[in-house]
């Protein structure tokens, strides 16, 4: 199969791609906003020692990531490397909540322990100016077309499958995907049934056993603050009573708010690969539901290592009407939560109420997830 409109860039190529780079005002322009200490004229100098893509993401893309931890986080919590072993090829599935930052904070991770950084599914919406599809294609990112006819669509989703599965099954590359389309809005990580059914197609009569080989791995990020709260707040309130319509330029400024908006705390980790829980899946059921339960396991990962801070018991506290979690959070943190929640739940065509409502279910579902799957499990 072709897979040249999808596949990132491989080492032979990149080389090309960054000369054209070089001569972009805008790639230079980045470079001065978040690498002031920086220049084009020594990122030149210093390409002339890189040979793969590797080497330039961990000798200069992590400068980039270095500088939006320090200015926009207050640090950095990652764990599970030691699930991983070296050299192995992994399907990372994680919940989603910022466009570039989720996957970049697994990178990051893999920067600093020296393991291979992984490709990245990304949407088309990531690719909308040359430039952007550049960057992306230069940092392993897989195109993930959504548009088009149904026909369309439906080739489109047996390339992607098909290139995932020879990234990791043929070329030994790992691959991280989000565990649903788009970012969840409303703090309810879940993973999509026809997710795990793309990943696994054209493998029907192998279907768990793919799932094994392919090891596929949940990965969990937690954020103290959402830098995209308030965008994903306004959204759900409108689809309430109407079709959401993004406006032009929307993707990029929701990928500039991500980047650059304050997080807080955040936490990644990365959980342990399905492998010997896929045992206690019956043959006899039928693929679908064998699928479900895979969901399922994923889920449970995520939802017992998201990492809960002071923000989510509050809200959850506040939802409820209770003092369930109070505990977790003194009165002077609840007190700035609420200044907080008032200032960003001003917004012209959405009712403060409604917006309240939507920013602390964000805050709160992921800990009425961790009571329950712990609840469960007892």
């Amino acid at each position: 199969m072709d897979f040249e409109d999808i596949r990132p860039y491989t080492d032979q190529e990149y080389k090309a791609a960054y000369y054209r780079l070089m001569n972009d005002k805008r790639f230079e322009e980045a470079i001065v906003q978040c690498l002031p200490d920086y220049s084009l004229a020594q990122f030149k100098v210093d390409f002339e020692a890189y040979h793969t893509i590797d080497e330039v993401q961990v000798g200069f893309y992590k400068l980039f990531l270095d500088a939006f931890i320090a200015q926009t986080t207050k640090g950095l919590s990652l764990s599970g490397i030691e699930n991983l072993k070296q050299g192995e090829a992994y399907m990372f599935i994680g919940n989603h909540r910022d466009i570039t930052f989720d996957p970049a904070i697994l990178q990051y991770y893999f920067f600093i322990t020296h393991f291979k950084t992984s490709r990245i599914a990304m949407g088309d919406n990531l690719f909308t100016t040359p430039l952007l599809g550049e960057i992306a294609k230069l940092n392993k990112m897989i195109k993930v077309k959504r548009s088009g006819t149904m026909r369309e669509k439906f080739e489109n989703t047996q390339k992607l499958a098909a290139y995932i599965q020879y990234s990791i099954l043929e070329e030994k590359e790992s691959v991280w995907i989000a565990q649903r389309d788009g970012r969840t809005k409303d703090g309810n990580d879940i993973t999509k049934h026809g997710l795990v059914k793309m990943l696994t197609l054209g493998k029907d009569k192998d279907l768990i056993e793919t799932i094994r080989d392919m090891k596929f791995t949940p990965v969990t990020i937690s954020y103290e603050i959402e830098p995209c709260e308030k965008l994903k707040a306004r959204e759900l309130a409108i689809k309430e009573h109407t079709v959401y319509k993004k406006q032009p330029g929307e993707d990029f400024n929701s990928i500039k708010q991500g980047l650059f908006g304050p997080k807080g705390r955040v936490s990644l980790v990365i959980g342990k690969p399905l492998d010997q829980e896929l045992n206690e899946i019956p043959e006899t059921i039928s693929n679908n539901d064998k699928i479900q339960l895979v969901c399922q396991m994923i889920d449970k990962q995520i939802y017992k290592d998201y990492v809960l801070y002071p923000n989510n018991y509050i809200a959850y506290d506040i939802l409820n009407q209770g003092n369930t979690c109070h505990e977790h959070y003194t009165e002077e943190e609840r007190l700035r939560f609420e200044q907080y929640l008032q200032m960003k739940s001003q917004i012209q065509d959405v009712s403060e109420e409604k917006m309240r409502e939507n920013l602390l279910k964000i805050y709160a579902t992921p800990v009425d997830n961790h009571y329950r799957t712990i609840s469960e499990e007892n």
